[in-house]
């Protein structure tokens, strides 16, 4: 089942499981539309999907900034090995919040929000899955 947006009940689970206080760590899967498909009357030009989600990446970065987050690490997904057939991703990004309660604010910036067209316009599909660090080296 494709997904962009979080759920509701996402958001609830994301709140009632994560510990507070504690640096996040967002596992985005990304599939970009080869068209980007802004709502009728936005008055945005016609793009690629990359190009409206880099759109979107230019005030969600912002807004990351603000809040003490980064964006750690973004790669091209070349080639999935476990996973069921037929699925597949364009990227993968890593991106790090100081606390869930970080993320959830940057949730409700006015300037945030109207960048989220982009973000619709540009996604066929998404995964978004939130980690937290166990260890940082294996022996």
């Amino acid at each position: 089942m494709k997904s962009i947006n979080p759920t509701r009940e996402g958001l609830a689970r994301f709140r009632e499981e994560l510990p507070k206080n504690t640096p996040v760590v967002m596992l985005n899967l990304l599939k970009f539309r080869e068209k980007a498909l802004y709502p009728l009357g936005t008055g945005f030009q016609d793009c690629s999907g990359r190009q409206a989600y880099r759109r979107y990446a230019d005030t969600a970065l912002e807004q990351l900034s603000a809040i003490g987050g980064k964006a750690i690490w973004m790669s091209k997904a070349m080639s999935s090995l476990i996973a069921p057939e037929g699925e597949t991703w364009d990227e993968v990004l890593l991106v790090r919040y100081p606390s869930s309660e970080a993320f959830l604010a940057m949730l409700q910036v006015p300037e945030y929000l109207a960048a989220t067209i982009h973000r619709e316009a540009a996604l066929e599909d998404s995964r978004l899955i939130a980690t937290i660090e166990i260890f940082t080296e294996m022996a």
